[in-house]
């Protein structure tokens, strides 16, 4: 009996495959592959577990994998490989530009096709590398590449080999391109970054690299302190570490089928990586097949098509209109002074980009004030409008994107980011928001916690402080947070045991001077009464220059979005130049005109096609700009920013 029912047990487990509901995690499980074993989307699987937060699974857990669709789904034959038995291939020298994707454009082939032919190909594919093809796409379809040596073989058999270019030694400042070179291998090996190599190589970007071409390179150890990186020690007794490195290199490009790639940095989740780049998780592994293998750093990614690339009106000049709040036509002088002075840095910058031949065809508007704003509209011809800059506030904005919504006009907002403005994919919003300053100062917060008491001091609307709790409650084992409303309700902790001093967490979440200077003292005065406290703030202060010896004794690190590198040439170079022509430093939002302009100056081609040139990580006098899609069709938003470490 007892065997009997063991029997019929077996039987049922063996017919109630198809309608098992779930699933029990064991050791290598991840939501890929367990989607994948029931026809699930990892979407769709984490939708019916909300319980699993960030892709983690626990040995033991039970998953509901079960639903309408996947009982009603049949399993899916594999279509047979069109590549089989001892078909003639032959191999192709990998050119510039040249991608998985584009690869199977041109020769007709699918991707699982041409894996079978390449088992070790993946994304990120070096100029000379060899790939194997069917001889009759390559005749076919070759073009320039018809004559590559062919051979009737399997994969395995070798059929071309490639002479290698004399190299041109590093002191000579030239270097002549390998067949296997890429710009991170230049780069490296000649200790200068991609925008150094561009910059010494006019139009080195767009044509790519091509073996046995001369290229200009610096002599070794003569790299030049960067516009993104530098120190400024305000105290000899304190070191400053300043950067983000994380996202300080420009790990986005752009591949030539019109794919935006990514390359994965350390710390680096799927989860961060959809979330970054507003896709779903199914979308990036349709993109990226070998991420069920896991992710690792140095991965490239494939994230999503490109935009279409807006191409500007007509004639040779880019037509560019400036929206500024003068307030001439009101009477009004409320914004005039901050207008005039981002004026002063924005002709700066058209100047500097008009010398180097761009031409542009600049139109300044006074956008006056709310009520009178869309009577400034009339003065713009969308129809012959390649770009605007302006206006500052949010509801202009709006007025704005409505006026050119049939044009799909590229408008960059200066100050306004909101939620609200998200949805529109042609505008390009230059603020960071306060969300991004808030996520990084929980990574840090993260990196030191070992348990510690962490107070917030938070400003009137507690916003930013309730959002920095939340995630630090996601993100930490049992924290112990408090939010206070002012500085000196920070106090340290108790040891339980020994009844001594305990050392405590400080963040900073208010953006008034007043509030850091309250902050700075206490923190300065709590770390000369015990070790180890720790202390983060969302902005930057001045306070926090003129304290630096005392406040990097807290390990101090704030974040900010503006800073003058005054060791840097280009900065040094702007500077004299603003200094000469107006006879003073450029204040505040002179600065701000400067960077904004400049930067989409230069992001802009020959056809104005400026939304090809958004996934460029760029720094300008004081602003680093780093853009990304707040969603799949949505607003391009600046998320670039500084860590300043003080170091004791």
């Amino acid at each position: 009996m007892i065997k009997r029912f063991f029997i019929l047990s077996s039987l049922c487990m063996v017919l109630g495959v198809s309608a098992q509901r779930s699933h029990t995690v064991v050791k290598g499980d991840t939501p890929y592959n367990i989607a994948k074993k029931y026809g699930l989307t990892v979407d769709e699987l984490l939708k019916m577990n909300p319980a699993v937060k960030d892709g983690k699974l626990a040995l033991g857990e039970v998953l509901t994998v079960k639903n309408d669709k996947t009982a009603a789904a049949a399993p899916k034959m594999a279509a047979p490989s069109r590549q089989a038995g001892n078909t003639q291939t032959g191999r192709i020298i990998l050119q510039p530009k040249q991608t998985i994707y584009g690869i199977t454009k041109q020769y007709r082939i699918s991707e699982t096709d041409l894996r079978k032919l390449n088992p070790e190909l993946d994304s990120n594919m070096k100029i000379g590398d060899e790939v194997i093809l069917p001889l009759e796409s390559i005749k076919k379809y070759g073009g320039t590449q018809q004559n590559t040596a062919v051979a009737v073989s399997t994969p395995a058999t070798p059929v071309e080999t490639v002479a290698e270019i004399p190299a041109v030694a590093a002191s000579e400042g030239e270097y002549t391109v390998q067949p296997k070179d890429n710009y991170y291998r230049i780069s490296k090996q000649f200790n200068i970054s991609k925008e150094e190599l561009f910059a010494l190589n006019p139009g080195l970007e767009e044509r790519g690299l091509k073996p046995g071409e001369a290229i200009k390179v610096k002599k070794a150890g003569n790299r030049s302190t960067g516009a993104d990186v530098f120190e400024e020690n305000t105290n000899p007794k304190a070191k400053v570490d300043t950067g983000n490195e994380e996202s300080s290199s420009a790990t986005v490009t752009a591949e030539a089928d019109d794919y935006v790639t990514y390359t994965v940095q350390q710390g680096d989740t799927v989860f961060s990586i959809v979330n970054k780049f507003g896709i779903t998780i199914d979308e990036l592994i349709a993109l990226n097949p070998e991420l069920s293998k896991g992710l690792k750093s140095g991965m490239v990614l494939k994230i999503k098509k490109l935009d279409p690339a807006y191409v500007k009106k007509s004639g040779d000049a880019l037509s560019v209109v400036m929206m500024l709040p003068f307030g001439y036509s009101t009477g009004e002088t409320q914004y005039r002074a901050m207008a005039l002075d981002f004026l002063t840095g924005a002709k700066l910058a058209i100047e500097r980009n008009a010398t180097n031949g761009q031409k542009l065809d600049i139109k300044i508007v006074d956008s006056g004030n709310e009520a009178s704003f869309k009577n400034s509209l009339t003065q713009i011809n969308p129809n012959n409008t390649d770009l605007i800059i302006g206006p500052f506030f949010k509801s202009n904005v709006v007025d704005v994107l409505e006026f050119t919504k049939n044009q799909k006009i590229p408008i960059v907002a200066p100050f306004a980011n909101s939620p609200e403005l998200y949805n529109y994919s042609n505008l390009i919003i230059v603020e960071t928001n306060d969300q991004t300053y808030a996520d990084k100062i929980v990574d840090e917060v993260k990196s030191t916690f070992s348990d510690q008491k962490i107070y917030i001091v938070a400003d009137a609307k507690k916003e930013n402080a309730n959002y920095i709790k939340a995630g630090l409650e996601k993100t930490l084992k049992n924290p112990n947070i408090t939010i206070v409303n002012t500085p000196a309700d920070i106090q340290l902790d108790k040891n339980m045991m020994t009844g001594q001093s305990a050392p405590v967490i400080a963040i900073l979440s208010n953006d008034t001077d007043a509030a850091a200077e309250g902050f700075a003292n206490r923190v300065i005065a709590l770390s000369k009464e015990v070790q180890g406290v720790k202390a983060f703030s969302m902005y930057y202060a001045p306070v926090f220059e003129k304290k630096a010896d005392d406040l990097s004794q807290a390990h101090l690190v704030y974040l900010m979005d503006r800073k003058i590198n005054t060791e840097g040439s280009f900065e040094k170079e702007i500077l004299a130049a603003y200094k000469n022509k107006y006879c003073k430093t450029p204040p505040k939002f002179a600065i701000v005109g400067f960077d904004i302009v400049n930067d989409m100056l230069t992001r802009e081609n020959r056809k104005g096609e400026i939304f090809r040139q958004m996934n460029k990580v760029q720094t300008q006098l004081a602003t680093k700009f780093e853009f990304v899609k707040a969603k799949a069709n949505g607003a391009y938003v600046n998320t670039g920013y500084r860590v300043i470490r003080l170091l004791p």
